[in-house]
């Protein structure tokens, strides 16, 4: 793995951690793809530090888990509340 690739994946994890921000958000920060941000935390992070990505794959089932209502606060929002 190429060394900005490595540096990148490292700042993105350490962002994601920091802020527990879902993939989108951390994709739009860094300016990257949700799926470089994906394939970042999923497959080449454990291959630098197994324990950093333990703890970002626990943030990521966290938003995981928690998308369905996200999505519900933004349909309410974009709608106006209540019908």
């Amino acid at each position: 793995m190429q060394e900005y690739i490595q540096k990148r994946v490292l700042e993105i994890c350490a962002y994601i951690l920091e802020t527990k921000c879902t993939v989108r958000q951390a994709a739009q920060v860094f300016q990257v793809s949700k799926s470089t941000v994906h394939k970042d935390m999923t497959e080449r992070l454990p291959s630098l530090n197994k324990q950093l990505a333990r703890a970002v794959r626990a943030v990521l089932e966290q938003n995981k888990a928690e998308r369905h209502i996200r999505g519900g606060e933004a349909t309410r929002r974009k709608y106006g509340g209540q019908k």
